[in-house]
């Protein structure tokens, strides 16, 4: 049974956020609050809790994942990042962005892309997102709450518990979130590319 904690959503309470990270190192599933819809997250060295994550959204092992960041010095220990990459994203962040990386060894394989060896990362401007990844010391892992036969992540934390609660170990409530997508740019040898426009704004790249 999935415990339930209210959080306030911009002064998130210091207590709640120790015991939701106690929860995600003791290897459990959460859901928590993004700039841009509600996440499941596990820790990333956590095999059975990823599995785990997998099989609620029915994923197969080619499916592209994100580690939450708390900041750009973190980012670069988990991702090859070029002195270009480093100054887009430093103006970007925290924001609606997703940035696609070579991965460096720190990710384990299981949550790399097969083939091109990258990985999601993420800098949200959401305070809970921040004080977990900030009380946790390393990146978060992270997929969509995109549930099988949903056509958008659930906004409504009581939807979420109602739907989840015999699957994972802990929902965050922070109020409804309505689904926003980010903004996806992907470094590759020829430069950083927009591969989905959501709600994040890249002047630099029109």
């Amino acid at each position: 049974m999935a415990q339930f904690f209210e959080i306030h959503p911009e002064n998130p309470q210091l207590r709640l956020i120790h015991r939701a990270v106690e929860i995600i190192r003791q290897g459990g599933v959460i859901v928590y609050p993004t700039d841009s819809s509600y996440a499941l997250a596990c820790q990333i060295g956590d095999k059975a809790a990823l599995d785990k994550i997998r099989r609620i959204r029915q994923l197969d092992d080619k499916h592209d994942f994100t580690l939450v960041c708390k900041d750009l010095a973190q980012v670069s220990n988990f991702t090859k990042i070029g002195n270009d990459a480093y100054r887009m994203i430093k103006a970007l962040t925290p924001g609606p962005f997703t940035f696609i990386l070579d991965a460096t060894r720190e990710v384990p394989r299981r949550l790399q892309h097969p083939k091109k060896k990258t990985v999601g990362i993420r800098i949200p401007n959401h305070p809970i997102a921040q004080m977990l990844v900030e009380e946790l010391g390393e990146p978060l892992f992270t997929s969509s709450l995109l549930l099988p036969g949903v056509d958008e992540p659930l906004t409504d934390p009581y939807d979420i518990r109602k739907r989840l609660e015999h699957e994972i170990e802990l929902v965050i409530d922070a109020g409804i979130i309505e689904y926003r997508e980010t903004t996806i740019i992907e470094f590759s040898s020829n430069g950083p590319e927009i591969v989905r426009q959501g709600i994040g704004i890249a002047p630099m790249l029109d």
